[in-house]
């Protein structure tokens, strides 16, 4: 008689550990050889919408200028998508919106060719732009709503208007990742009202998204976590709802608290220049 054949047992695989898009571990940042934030410790992961809030000087756009390599780690240790920030290369896969830019140039650009040059990151200098380029661009324009511009001169638009277009820029490369820093800085009501819902079309689509601001304004319901800043630290992160019963958060805008001059000085953005897109 023979014997049953045994049972053969399923190889199971062992779950997959996603790491951080971003992990600060004791990081200090600062400037010109003086850190302005120390001993910040936090994570970002997939699918997140984190507020980083403070007031002017908190140390907020600090922390976002050095996880993008824009301000120097004196200490501790910055990983960007598990790899050290140093060593990233992969920088499409970041989109970021700085604070307060100006959409300037020597020559008049278009909102497209603004929004076209974000691709700079995917698609590398001298190239030519292909199906998948133009197609991205034609995304980026249509999320932020500024289709019908796309042949506007950005010189002619309202200061709303270009911080869509600066948003849109950052998009064109498809990023896994958005920071935005003070994206509603002088944007009117309307134009705040947009951008909430720019964000929400993107969060739905699994963009992880980091917001540094004052207040969250109409954003605040998309909000999956809040980290606030003060006197250069950290001093609260969780859920918005217990980050708001454990502390009196003051969300102010102190004109005498500059972080530092790198902060508060009006970025511009130019077709084909920046740190890979940065």
């Amino acid at each position: 008689m023979s014997q049953p054949s045994p049972i053969a047992t399923p190889t199971v695989e062992p779950p997959l550990i996603e790491l951080p898009l971003i992990e600060l571990r004791g990081a200090s940042i600062g400037y010109d050889g003086v850190p302005t934030i120390s001993g910040i410790d936090a994570t970002v992961v997939a699918g997140e919408v984190v507020a980083i809030l403070g007031a002017n000087g908190s140390g907020k756009s600090t922390l976002v200028r050095g996880i993008l390599g824009l301000a120097d780690l004196y200490a501790g240790s910055i990983d960007l998508f598990g790899v050290p920030a140093k060593q990233f290369r992969e920088r499409w896969r970041i989109g970021y919106v700085p604070q307060r830019t100006a959409i300037t140039g020597s020559l008049p650009a278009t909102v497209q060719e603004i929004v076209t040059s974000g691709r700079l990151p995917r698609r590398g200098l001298g190239r030519r732009l292909t199906s998948a380029d133009r197609d991205a661009v034609a995304e980026a324009l249509a999320t932020v709503e500024l289709t019908d511009l796309a042949s506007t001169t950005v010189t002619h638009l309202s200061g709303g208007q270009q911080r869509r277009v600066s948003i849109a820029r950052a998009l064109a490369a498809e990023p896994e990742l958005l920071i935005l820093d003070e994206p509603t800085a002088g944007v009117d009501a309307e134009n705040q009202a947009r951008l909430a819902a720019t964000l929400a079309h993107l969060a739905a689509r699994g963009t992880t998204i980091v917001l540094v601001a004052h207040e969250l304004g109409p954003s605040a319901p998309l909000v999956s976590r809040v980290i606030v800043m003060a006197d250069g630290g950290i001093r609260a992160d969780g859920a918005p709802d217990d980050v708001a019963r454990r502390h009196h958060v003051h969300e102010h805008d102190d004109e005498a608290g500059c972080e530092h001059q790198h902060e508060h000085g009006e970025e511009p953005i130019r077709p084909g220049t920046g740190l890979m897109g940065w």
